[in-house]
């Protein structure tokens, strides 16, 4: 894991393509934003894994299905 230590209003910049900026910070939360192409999906943590478990769950279902 790569950890950076940045301050409201710079930016971390990845694949030339995404870039994350500080927000704000206060009260030990932070706030960021993120510019990334439409085709590249962004998600927070809980929010991806909740896909994946959806993901999952659909798939067990097509593979109990009778043709």
């Amino acid at each position: 894991m790569l950890i950076l230590g940045r301050r409201t209003d710079e930016r971390i910049v990845i694949a030339d393509n995404i870039v994350v900026t500080v927000v704000e910070c206060r009260k030990g939360h932070c706030r960021l934003g993120v510019t990334a192409p439409e085709h590249i999906t962004v998600h927070r943590q809980e929010v991806y894994d909740a896909i994946q478990r959806g993901n999952s769950h659909e798939s067990q279902l097509d593979a109990g299905a009778t043709p």
